[in-house]
């Protein structure tokens, strides 16, 4: 307990340092721009060539946007310019909502040394490196995310911490806990039963079983701040179990999870992979199945018939085969992405078809963060236009996460807003090279001026 209260107050004690403006020398290098506001103008107006709406699904020319303080006051091609404002050129560019992505792991990341991440590392070494991730995903365009588990509550703290302004980070909406069955995928495997490792209290592990033991740990998860629920209907590939897709609860199990995430108001992600238990979390009415790598006709239809959104992470199979073994992954677990990859992407492909509603998530953290924006060529290539890939990483997400004021650009939505210099709806790979981030009303990204 000592070690995880020592990592929160590291992880508080680092983020309180910026509540100055930061000097340039602490927040630029020669690879990514400067994060601090350079004008502290309350209203400033922002000159579009073109603005994209994607819950309208319109694109208009010429457009000026009104933002005071964090909020969008009016959008127009004629309002005023108060005199106090700041104006934003972007007449070169086209703008759009920030992306969100609905699947996030902004407290971890491989180093290249996998036992070390398991065994050498605690919550400390999480809080202290979650920032870094946290500010490279706001640069890459990304103004909210949906972090699905963490090591402890150490994103409940990244979360409070952005809130607070005292770190640039993405809008975050956290799970904290992955909660999962003896064995799973949330579990240790693949080492001695004589090894007694302990990361935290019992409780911090996420590890619940029966009925009562999975409706005890979403309390605690509530407990803990968790905007959302997630728990493993499946087993995983990034894990030792010998499965990759068997279901980990039992019906009564999940049924339970979801119900009582239902009676505090939070909604429920389902980590599936296999076809089973991916219709065993569609029936007591998960929000979303993160992975959904082998669907078949039935659960498709399931999907469609309840509106369960899929958040399918169909970019980094590429990066798992090319760099995992590199990066001291054992064989077993790439083996495991081999028999997953390419069904995900086909599963991707039919459920896009049958009218599944898809939101973005791309399970960042088990690639280096800040290359959200690489599935966006994927989603193309395997189903959707490049107007739908937009929504789902725009208002479908901000529909899954249960927020009106992201996903959109109109009066009263956040002022979360980015900027490409080409079309992304003729130039998909676009949205991989942001050249301008504002998030609440803060500039915190500006290639153009």
């Amino acid at each position: 307990m000592r070690h995880f209260l020592t990592g929160i107050c590291l992880l508080l004690f680092y983020t309180y340092t910026p509540a100055q403006p930061p000097t340039q020398s602490t927040t630029q290098s020669t690879t990514q721009p400067s994060t601090a506001a350079k004008n502290t103008a309350i209203v400033k107006v922002i000159k579009a060539a073109r603005l994209f709406e994607p819950s309208e699904g319109t694109v208009t020319e010429n457009v000026l946007i009104l933002v005071d303080h964090d909020t969008v006051k009016a959008i127009g091609k004629d309002i005023p310019i108060p005199d106090s404002a700041q104006v934003i050129d972007l007449s070169q560019s086209t703008v759009l909502p920030g992306l969100i992505d609905c699947h996030t792991h902004l407290t971890a990341q491989p180093s290249g040394d996998y036992y070390a991440d398991i065994f050498r590392k605690t919550a400390v070494d999480d809080a202290i490196l979650a920032p870094t991730f946290a500010l490279r995903t706001l640069l890459a365009g990304f103004t909210t995310c949906r972090d699905v588990g963490s090591r402890g509550p150490v994103d409940v703290a990244l979360r409070n911490a952005i809130n607070a302004h005292y770190i640039p980070g993405p809008r975050l909406f956290v799970a904290t806990l992955f909660i999962g069955s003896t064995g799973s995928h949330g579990d240790l495997n693949g080492f001695s039963p004589y090894l007694d490792f302990k990361d935290g209290p019992k409780e911090l592990s996420g590890v619940a079983n029966g009925v009562d033991g999975v409706r005890q740990q979403v309390r605690l998860n509530v407990k803990y701040g968790a905007d959302v629920i997630k728990f493993g209907a499946s087993a995983g590939v990034l894990t030792e179990e010998e499965s990759v897709g068997a279901p980990q609860y039992t019906q009564e199990e999940m049924n339970a999870i979801v119900d009582e995430a239902h009676l505090w108001e939070r909604k429920t992600a389902a980590h599936a992979h296999g076809t089973l238990a991916i219709k065993m979390a569609v029936k007591p009415g998960v929000a979303s199945i993160e992975h959904g790598s082998m669907l078949d006709d039935e659960a498709i239809r399931m999907m469609k018939d309840r509106g369960t959104y899929l958040v399918a992470d169909i970019y980094n199979d590429d990066y798992i085969l090319s760099e995992y073994a590199k990066l001291g992954f054992p064989e077993k677990i790439i083996n495991k992405e081999k028999l997953v990859g390419q069904v995900q992407r086909a599963s991707f492909h039919k459920a896009v078809l049958a009218g599944v509603k898809i939101a973005f998530g791309t399970d960042a953290g088990v690639y280096p963060h800040g290359w959200n924006a690489k599935q966006f060529y994927y989603l193309v290539k395997y189903g959707l236009t490049p107007m739908q890939a937009i929504r789902a990483a725009t208002c479908n997400a901000a529909d899954l996460i249960g927020n009106t004021r992201i996903g959109s650009l109109k009066p009263g939505s956040f002022a979360d807003i980015i900027a490409v210099t080409a079309d992304p709806l003729k130039d998909i790979k676009s949205l991989e090279n942001v050249s301008f981030v504002m998030k609440g009303g803060e500039v915190y990204k500006n290639e153009n001026k």
